[in-house]
């Protein structure tokens, strides 16, 4: 019997998905991050705090769940303590509570310094908008099979080569191309070692420890991190994330089988935001855009960046939920709308003359399209009093089922504000 559950964005990252999963975390006996890095901000709000996650799955926050960050992680060993003592220190207990794969990646200073040079030495256009958190090169090393793995601190011996190694490279392009100072390896070797002393007691074999819970009948929930349109294989490639947010990287992101597999969550925002660069068909750059971002604080919850705002795009999402076999959508954020007296739906693209309904990837098709709207009354008022679909005023409820019928996938949950309580279910 299908047990686990898949949750991805289905836009370009920042849905909401944190708050959702802190919601449904209290049906799930664990809760996994299966892929990405300290580059994704997953934002909880309750008790009156608001907390900002990038690495610990959203589930830590209610006591009787699991948290796993899965082998498709990549990371940041520094950020992961700092998450920890974070936790801890709200009362949270994580010993215990917290696995982490032994097969997980880690993020080096060296990769954060390449992941900001390289950066730096584009221009314009060129420029993908990266975090500068060490994401992009720690996968590239881990795909160029000479990344360090959470496991190659259980052998002081193997860290020390791997390391030694990886820095001997990695100098000669710090030295030879960049013009920098080289790394110090022996304190790096140093400062490892350490880490390993406090990681040690989370550090599991979670592909079979996942397995095993699944054929002893827990429930699973698998956290996406950033969107579907970021994906490197199925988003607006070269302007995405360096792994796969998509429902099938939580199959390689954990371990846990497709066919265990129940259902896929889609979380979309209610309006479209994106940070960096890249196509944004929707993307507003005037008042509107100016208020969607004021209302709805859209600033990254990582990086502080600005995020770029439009309407909703159903051709993107037609596409997003096609590619991740979203079963069911969860609506967030809704309440920003509820000033605006007009909101508008794109439902097409125009591309040279032509009406299309298909999703574009390539960043220069993409560029060139022009959104085909339709416009829905708004209902100028709050549905933060909401306990059910039909509490909601009728406008609202209009929009709501408009998108269901547009995409073809029903709407399960509606967030009508930022608290745990400001949710209704259809």
């Amino acid at each position: 019997m299908a047990s686990a559950t898949v949750l991805v964005g289905t836009q370009f990252g920042d849905e909401g998905k944190g708050k959702l999963v802190d919601y449904l975390s209290d049906k799930y006996d664990i809760v996994v991050r299966y892929q990405g890095g300290a580059n994704a901000g997953h934002t909880i709000c309750f008790d009156n705090k608001t907390v900002v996650l990038h690495l610990i799955p959203s589930g830590i926050f209610n006591k009787d769940c699991v948290c796993v960050i899965g082998n498709g992680v990549v990371i940041d060993p520094n950020a992961l303590l700092d998450e920890i003592k974070k936790v801890e220190d709200l009362g949270y207990d994580v010993r215990g509570r917290l696995f982490i794969s032994h097969n997980a990646h880690l993020i080096m200073p060296y990769h954060k310094q390449l992941d900001s040079l390289s950066e730096s030495c584009l221009s314009g256009e060129q420029k993908i908008g990266t975090t500068g958190r060490g994401i992009g090169p720690s996968y590239e090393d881990k795909f160029a099979r000479c990344g360090v793995r959470v496991v190659d601190l259980l052998n002081a011996k193997v860290l020390e080569e791997k390391l030694r190694d990886n820095i001997a490279a990695k100098n000669k392009l710090f030295k030879n191309i960049y013009e920098k100072d080289e790394i110090d390896v022996d304190a790096m070797v140093r400062e490892y070692a350490e880490f390993d002393k406090i990681i040690d007691p989370f550090v599991t074999n979670t592909q079979l420890y996942l397995n095993r819970k699944i054929r002893e009948g827990k429930t699973v929930l698998l956290e996406g991190a950033q969107g579907c349109l970021l994906d490197v294989d199925h988003g607006t490639y070269p302007y995405v994330t360096s792994s796969n947010p998509t429902s099938g990287g939580a199959c390689t992101g954990s371990g846990v089988a497709p066919n265990h597999i129940g259902k896929v969550i889609g979380v979309c925002k209610a309006y479209t935001t994106r940070v960096g660069n890249g196509a944004f068909p929707t993307e507003l750059d005037d008042e509107v855009g100016e208020s969607l971002g004021r209302i709805g604080h859209e600033f990254g919850a990582t990086t502080g960046r600005k995020r770029r705002c439009g309407w909703i795009d159903l051709v993107a999402l037609r596409y997003s939920l096609t590619i991740s076999g979203v079963t069911e959508l969860a609506l967030t954020k809704l309440d920003v709308l509820d000033t605006f007296g007009e909101i508008k739906v794109c439902t097409s693209y125009m591309l040279d003359g032509k009406e299309i309904h298909d999703f574009p990837t390539e960043h220069q098709t993409l560029s060139r399209v022009t959104p085909v709207y339709k416009s829905l009354p708004g209902w100028n008022g709050s549905n933060a009093h909401a306990k059910s679909f039909d509490d909601m005023h009728e406008n609202a409820r209009d929009y709501v089922t408009f998108l269901e019928d547009a995409l073809g996938v029903p709407v399960t949950f509606i967030s009508v504000g930022p608290g745990r309580d400001e949710t209704v279910f259809k």
